[in-house]
């Protein structure tokens, strides 16, 4: 199996079991070894009393994204930190896109970097995630 077959396979299992994904509407755009992009269109539901996309949306689109390229190993992993930074309001109506990047893999941990962005290109939010394997994998595989 390929390193992108594993990534595929092992959204593929993820994708199928995240609920809370799918609720807030996103899509899972594209995935690879410690890669991830997932994108949601913001909606009048999104909105906060400031009528922007409120910042928990945004911070769980690019949280999803990360957990996608941190579990692209068929390993299970968890997020054990991670923080954002808001830069610019997402608004109704546009489609935020968050791709998630590797850093760094060593033993159990992960670091990750995810970008948010909007239609025209500006930069809504930087999001830096640690992962931790966990035991298990999401599919059966041969050793």
């Amino acid at each position: 199996m390929t390193p992108q077959e594993r990534a595929e396979k092992s959204a593929a299992a993820m994708w199928a079991n995240d609920r809370a994904s799918k609720w807030l509407g996103m899509s899972l755009d594209a995935v690879g070894p410690g890669t991830a992009t997932l994108s949601f269109e913001v909606q009048d539901h999104h909105l906060n009393g400031h009528d922007i996309c409120h910042g928990g949306y945004i911070f769980t689109l690019a949280d999803s994204a990360f957990a996608f390229a941190c579990n692209s190993y068929n390993q299970n992993v968890v997020a054990q930190m991670n923080v954002v930074t808001f830069l610019s309001p997402g608004k109704a109506g546009e489609r935020l896109t968050a791709v998630a990047r590797e850093l760094s893999r060593s033993g159990r941990s992960g670091i990750y970097d995810v970008v948010v962005t909007a239609p025209d290109g500006r930069e809504v939010a930087q999001f830096r995630g640690h992962s931790r394997q966990i035991a298990g994998q999401h599919f059966e595989e041969d050793q």
